[in-house]
């Protein structure tokens, strides 16, 4: 989402670092190149220049200007600016800690994803907060919408508010309340009607919806590809009906991603949770310090790594590892490492979380940066025998035209995933006979030893020959 920004960002620091000593000027002009890439990203007008204002207030200061490293003085100041920019450090929760049942009021326009997201939230304070939540849809506006409901609470493994034709939004809020009492519920879910647009009558309903619950949250779901839109619409309902946080869906499209830079400033509520991807499980609490770190190039690790955790099963992980320990890696633990990746979401993603990965997705564009090539890969692999997988080096031409014809792929296809694992395999072998001390000793230059001058990682020495200096 926010790619071009960041390619724009980074350039002007790029030439700022390779400056040395900055002047006044320098600082002026990187800024004006600043508050084009921010109206270019489709961030709201006055929010650029507040953002600008406190930047070259912060930059022209003696300290910067006359600092050992000034280019990265002024990064570090972007970085903080932006951070408030967008709420804070820290994640702001959902605020649940109120006597049971916590009323939850989901507003929005239609078509911003807001009854996928009540599942998704759903979902999210069943498994990670060991909620009891009933979901209930008011919408007796949009056909079926209700049935749409059910069918998600089914999916996230949550009640829902069985359907009464007749009555409405407001009875069926109430009705949602009191079957929420009786039958020990944590949290109510209350997903209103849409419209396409704001109208008098969509606030009226809001409203009366609102007294009728005193909800803890009112959550404001907006589609963060509207871009300046979406603000238009977050002023709207906070001004009508007072919000208490916003869900942004569409986190992982390719919108110039303005709108989350200018909600918090325009609302004054925070981006509590962010949806990326069709999947209910595709929900995640939204940090502003780790949005900052993505936008200036510095990666997330740790949402990469927080996402590992919950993706990669930790019972084959720890297999794998004493595998490893023992010198053993076959292509049935390469697929396996296959499959683990991929549940990760897109290779592009990933990528995106590491620092300084920017410039290398741009050397790579053309390439396909998907999980598809990995499905690929596992697909020659189901292709081959059992024999085959744990033990490649019988796979010989007659085999590899076989498998390549199992799988419908090129006995080319078939030689690199070979020559990769082979490469993998030679690594791990390599880091398995230096143990950790040598690895501690030498580094990365003992792990790599042998390939200077070897034609690649085939041409790996054995260990212990030249003792690394």
């Amino acid at each position: 989402m926010f790619e071009s920004l960041s390619n724009r960002l980074s350039s002007v620091f790029d030439r700022l670092r390779g400056r040395g000593a900055l002047s006044e000027t320098d600082v002026l002009e990187a800024m004006r190149e600043v508050r084009l890439a921010l109206l270019e990203a489709d961030v709201a007008l006055p929010v650029v220049k507040d953002f600008v204002t406190k930047v070259r207030e912060r930059a022209v200061g003696v300290e910067v200007l006359r600092s050992v490293s000034p280019g990265q003085q002024v990064i570090k100041i972007v970085n903080d600016v932006l951070i408030e920019q967008l709420g804070g450090e820290g994640a702001v929760p959902l605020n649940i800690n109120v006597p049971a049942p916590v009323p939850v009021l989901m507003v929005g326009l239609q078509g911003s994803g807001k009854t996928t997201t009540a599942g998704k939230i759903a979902l999210m304070l069943r498994t990670k907060e060991r909620k009891r939540v009933l979901l209930a849809s008011l919408d007796t506006q949009r056909p079926a919408a209700q049935l749409q409901l059910a069918q998600l609470a089914e999916r996230a493994e949550v009640s829902s508010l069985p359907i009464v034709q007749g009555q409405t939004p407001v009875q069926i809020a109430v009705r949602a309340m009191d079957a929420g009492r009786r039958e020990g519920f944590d949290i109510v879910i209350l997903d209103t009607a849409g419209r396409l647009s704001i109208d008098e009558e969509l606030m009226d309903e809001v409203k009366a919806i609102r007294a009728a619950t005193n909800p803890a949250e009112t959550l404001l779901v907006v589609d963060a590809m509207t871009g300046q839109d979406a603000v238009n619409t977050a002023r709207a309902f906070n001004e009508a009906v007072g919000v208490t946080g916003i869900v942004m869906t569409r986190m992982d499209g390719d919108a110039r991603g303005g709108a989350a830079l200018s909600m918090r400033a325009i609302t004054g509520a925070p981006i509590k949770l962010t949806g990326s991807g069709e999947k209910l499980d595709a929900m995640e609490a939204f940090h502003p310090e780790r949005v900052a770190g993505r936008i200036l190039g510095m990666g997330d690790i740790v949402s990469l790594v927080e996402k590992a955790a919950e993706t990669i099963d930790r019972e084959d992980a720890e297999k794998l590892a004493a595998r490893m320990a023992k010198g053993k890696f076959d292509l049935e633990d390469y697929a396996s490492q296959l499959k683990q990746i991929s549940k990760m979401g897109s290779i592009s993603g990933i990528l995106g979380m590491l620092p300084g990965m920017g410039k290398i997705k741009e050397q790579l564009n053309g390439a396909n940066l998907d999980t598809k090539i990995l499905k690929r890969q596992a697909a020659i692999i189901s292709s081959m025998t059992v024999a085959e997988r744990r033990d490649p080096d019988i796979i010989k031409a007659s085999r590899k035209k076989r498998i390549a014809a199992g799988c419908g792929m090129t006995v080319q296809e078939v030689n690199q995933l070979l020559k990769q694992f082979d490469q993998m395999s030679t690594m791990m072998k390599r880091m398995n006979k230096l143990g950790q001390k040598g690895m501690m000793r030498g580094g990365l230059g003992a792990l790599m030893g042998g390939m200077g001058g070897g034609g690649g990682m085939g041409g790996m020495g054995k260990p212990g020959g030249r003792r690394p200096h």
